[in-house]
């Protein structure tokens, strides 16, 4: 339903650049906007929600977590409910550019744990 090419040359080169597109909008720094974003969050995850969210967990390995390998931070889009997140499931991630994406994350998280792993 979302045209390839605009996803891929218009929507995520802009999603990845919202920090810098809201400090000139505003003409300041974008803090207020992160403050925002995290008071929301802290009310969802105390007060419970269906709307999506974006949370980082502590991966496991598990079927229901996309493929990601165990044993690093990931961000998901996750629901809470009662003070616990739960992944949003069966979400279609099989489109070369989110496969791309995500083993781009996945590899920087890995190297960037294999760089401090002396000190773990």
């Amino acid at each position: 339903m979302i045209d390839e090419q605009w996803k891929i040359n218009e929507f995520t080169p802009r999603v990845q650049k919202r920090g810098a597109e809201i400090i000139d909008l505003r003409g300041a720094s974008s803090a207020a906007s992160a403050g925002s974003a995290s008071i929301d969050c802290m009310r969802d995850w105390v007060a419970g929600s269906s709307e999506w969210q974006s949370a980082g967990i502590l991966t496991d390995g598990s079927a229901n977590q996309y493929g990601v390998p165990e044993g690093i931070i990931y961000s998901f889009p996750m629901t809470s409910e009662n003070g616990k997140f739960k992944i949003v499931e069966g979400l279609n991630m099989d489109d070369e550019l989110t496969q791309k994406s995500m083993k781009i994350t996945t590899d920087e998280l890995l190297d960037e744990r294999k760089a401090i792993e002396d000190l773990l």
